[in-house]
């Protein structure tokens, strides 16, 4: 390749350290730099004259949206290189290489415009007769963003709006010439059957629950002579997901582990162990940052996510493209070891303390934590927290957590009750034996129906007991109140494994005035241990004279 074509800057940049670039990207471009060395072992070769047709290709294109509306396609260094590799390489009978197209880059890096360009040479300019090309996403609405794209850089191209037309009520763009069409799919794949797929574009892959419409999308190409698929996404949380496992052979292609020469991969992210806070990172993760990618927009997003544990998972997923646990982590693992602290029951004897009781469902965990008031300082609190299952939660198979909770069951941080279900009753008195051992003021209960029966019962022990809801009206106040504690170091646990499990798994919910409760539907794994801390934090904060009428009439008082 002549020096002097601009993407050779890129090439040679990369590796170098010249353009900043996280190790996938690096890896990316020494692979293809390889190739045209050792490709040809393979029956592969570089044909420039078609790596040019794509990138001049995208000369007839406009932006339609934000700051560059109406401008040229002007090819940013990482497009130009994207375009040059996946168009470029060929086979021995002189067919298209490559077959699969990952890219994953982090939001605002000029995704959907790349796609819906792609899209339109692929539809165009591929010598295809019959092309027929698709987007797809989770839902057509979704789908619809780059086939949406699309259709306005045909409108703004003289030389495009002449061969495309475009057919509103279809939502198609076609080629009468070629009998060629683009159109956008929605995510149900049984109505995805009888389609003969030249190319395939699925944007956000990461927001994929199955990989039903991938699967559809792939078996859809074979009586194609070149087809592409080329998936576009952020990073996403689910590594259980369709993108995951694409994401996960994207690395082992780049890194030479697997041989595969039809998977073309671009993963632009921060690496392990870098500084989510550091510029240089985010200039390295982000490969249009300066031109789409702002800077000052970066630095407020951090500096939130500096103050708010739960803004950190999502500006390093969404912003970095580092894999996270769950869609918008709560708490900092870090922060949460750091408030670790040493508990010792034995000299709680005695102690005011609050309750928070999380019954779940009677086949897995009920949690039950006390929150402990210092005294002199009642901002700083200790916490106990007592946990139970049913005893064949700890045989069962299909339990993906079973040799977790056999360890915490054998080191005492689990009881498993006989049968099922759990021991309701055992849970009855071992609350009573703290109530005996402790100045237990206030219990919290979850509202759901589960706890209705057990409530009754502590009350008519003796107990101050309350039904507290889980939405926002409830869960907003305790539930900032535990993250400036936390913050401040004032929550001391004492490093319970189980609680820490669960604060790792917490993910929550936002509301539009930045109200925060958990989220138990996006949550990876159990959080029971924390909403009924959160809930014991609630009845700590109100330190009130006892009143019991937690379930009034068969009804519930929101305390």
């Amino acid at each position: 390749m002549a020096s002097k074509h601009p993407v050779a800057a890129y090439i040679a940049g990369v590796p170098d350290g010249t353009v900043p670039a996280g190790k996938l990207v690096r890896l990316a471009v020494e692979r293809h730099v390889r190739d045209l060395e050792t490709g040809a072992e393979r029956g592969l070769h570089f044909d420039r004259a078609a790596a040019e047709h794509a990138l001049q290709f995208f000369g007839f294109l406009k932006h339609s949206k934000g700051e560059w509306a109406g401008q040229p396609f002007d090819l940013l260094p990482w497009e130009q290189f994207v375009l040059w590799v996946m168009f470029g390489w060929r086979r021995e009978d002189g067919l298209r290489r490559y077959r699969t197209a990952y890219i994953e880059v982090p939001r605002k890096n000029g995704k959907t415009s790349l796609i819906a360009g792609i899209g339109l040479y692929l539809l165009v300019a591929d010598g295809e007769p019959g092309s027929e090309v698709y987007s797809a996403a989770t839902k057509r609405d979704q789908a619809k963003l780059s086939w949406g794209e699309a259709v306005r850089m045909v409108k703004a191209s003289p030389a495009l709006s002449r061969m495309v037309q475009h057919w509103k009520s279809g939502d198609t763009l076609t080629v009468e010439a070629t009998a060629s069409k683009f159109q956008p799919l929605g995510a149900d794949a049984d109505t995805m059957d009888g389609l003969n797929v030249h190319a395939a574009l699925i944007d956000e892959l990461h927001a994929h629950r199955t990989r039903a419409v991938v699967d559809v999308l792939e078996t859809a190409t074979g009586a194609r002579r070149q087809p592409l698929q080329v998936e576009i996404t952020t990073a996403g949380f689910d590594r259980q997901s369709v993108c995951w496992e694409h994401h996960e052979y994207s690395r082992q292609v780049v890194e030479g582990t697997i041989e595969d020469d039809t998977w073309f991969a671009f993963v632009a992210a921060a690496d392990e162990g870098d500084d989510w806070t550091d510029p240089a990172v985010w200039a390295r993760a982000n490969p249009s940052y300066g031109v789409t990618v702002k800077p000052d927009d970066l630095e407020r997003k951090a500096d939130r996510a500096r103050q708010l544990p739960a803004a950190q998972n999502a500006f390093m997923r969404l912003h970095l493209n580092i894999w996270t646990q769950q869609s918008e982590r709560w708490i900092d693992l870090a922060l949460w070891d750091a408030n670790a602290g040493q508990v010792d029951p034995e000299a709680l004897k005695g102690r005011e303390c609050y309750g928070g009781l999380d019954l779940s469902a009677v086949s897995d965990l009920t949690a039950w934590v006390l929150a402990f008031p210092r005294p002199g300082d009642s901002d700083q609190i200790d916490v106990l927290a007592r946990f139970w299952c049913p005893q064949s939660r700890l045989m069962d198979s299909s339990n993906r957590y079973r040799d977790q909770y056999v360890a915490w069951e054998r080191d005492g941080y689990l009881v498993a009750t006989e049968g099922d279900a759990v021991d309701y009753q055992r849970v009855k008195r071992d609350i009573l034996e703290d109530a005996s051992r402790f100045a237990l003021r206030s219990v919290n209960v979850d509202r759901l129906f589960q706890g209705y029966q057990l409530s009754q019962e502590l009350m008519d022990e003796g107990l101050d007991v309350f039904g507290m809801g889980q939405g926002f009206l409830s869960m907003a106040v305790p539930m900032k109140e535990f993250e400036r504690r936390l913050l401040e170091h004032k929550i001391h646990h004492g490093g319970n494994p189980v609680l820490k499990w669960m604060a790792g798994n917490v993910a929550v919910k936002q509301d539009a005035a930045g109200n925060l409760k958990p989220d138990k539907a996006t949550s990876q794994g159990k959080i029971d241990g924390i909403v009924a801390l959160v809930m014991a934090i609630d009845r700590a904060m109100r330190r009130e004279p006892p009143r019991r009428s937690a379930y009034e009439d068969h009804g519930l008082v929101i305390a």
